[in-house]
């Protein structure tokens, strides 16, 4: 990875994820009554976690309505949860105040066109491995993995170690028996 993107990690204090195909794979199942279900990878909770008791601040915005995203989020500890959001810049903005933070304080993991002016105004954007084309060329940064399969693992481990604090968190997950929670 670029020495520039590192170096731009360490001064990061907000990371926030887009849910379809960032947190999920974006596929939406549903059962013969109609209630949806969708998958979400244990290792991209660890990294929300990790995020969590790293002391960053964590946000969910999402395009789309979700209670199952919004109870995922909440379980992992995710404070700012927005679902439903037809702009995704009015909640980042309202984040920015609330926390008083510069946008380059802020990395946004993107997957979709949706995501595109949200992108252009953080100050760290990443798209998904699987993300669309268009995403990927306005990124800063392209995961390996793909949205909803290590994206958001990958994500959180790279701005925990530019910051120093991978091992702490993990001692501390690990010594609390946390696993329950992913």
């Amino acid at each position: 990875m670029e020495e520039a993107i590192i170096e731009r990690l360490k001064k990061v204090k907000m990371v926030i994820f887009d849910s379809d195909g960032v947190l999920t794979d974006g596929r939406l199942i549903y059962d013969d009554k109609g209630s949806e279900m969708v998958v979400f990878d244990v290792k991209d909770g660890f990294g929300v976690r990790a995020l969590v008791e790293s002391g960053l601040i964590v946000a969910v915005i999402s395009g789309r309505a979700s209670e199952i995203v919004r109870r995922r989020a909440e379980l992992l500890g995710v404070k700012e949860i927005y679902t439903g959001v037809k702009e995704k810049r009015n909640p980042y903005r309202e984040l920015l105040k609330k926390y008083r933070l510069e946008a380059d304080e802020v990395v946004y993991v993107a997957d979709d066109v949706y995501d595109l002016p949200l992108m252009k105004e953080v100050g760290i954007s990443v798209a998904v491995a699987d993300g669309a084309a268009d995403t990927i060329e306005e990124a800063d940064y392209v995961t390996k993995k793909n949205g909803g399969r290590g994206a958001v693992r990958e994500i959180a481990e790279m701005v925990l170690r530019a910051k120093g604090l991978w091992q702490k968190v993990v001692d501390k997950l690990f010594d609390e028996r946390r696993e329950d929670n992913l």
